[in-house]
């Protein structure tokens, strides 16, 4: 099965047209070469890919016949991604979200005049 069929199939992108793109952009590896959209992934294969910050690394146990629903996924494939990639990015996305809230829109009078006067301070004698 070509890989990104693969990929689609066992759900981590949405359409293969997505890891069209990635291949092209050399963003895939198949035991360790990087691998074109049309390249041929058999059982005991190692893919490896970047997708959302995270690099995902997945062995191939077996070949689907066409895409699988969510609860079969770990039938055809296994996740050796390392947990501490994931801890990495929710640290991201907390960190992100450390001061305003997403969707929280323009600063409050109270946070322009703190920026003002942390931009107004005086930094020793410059004089």
């Amino acid at each position: 099965m070509r890989v990104d069929k693969y990929l689609w199939c066992v759900r981590y992108f949405k359409t293969r047209n997505m890891v069209t793109e990635l291949c092209k952009k050399n963003h895939v590896t198949v035991n360790g070469q990087i691998a074109k959209p049309s390249k041929e992934v058999f059982p005991s294969d190692t893919i490896t890919f970047r997708k959302d910050q995270i690099t995902y690394k997945i062995s191939v146990l077996d070949i689907p016949q066409n895409r699988v629903g969510a609860k079969l996924v770990d039938i055809y494939r296994k996740d050796e991604t390392p947990p501490e990639v994931f801890a990495h990015l929710e640290l991201l996305k907390l960190s992100k979200e450390h001061y305003r809230k997403t969707g929280e829109g323009r600063p409050t009078k109270k946070d322009r005049r703190d920026i003002e006067n942390y931009t107004d301070q005086d930094y020793g004698n410059a004089e």
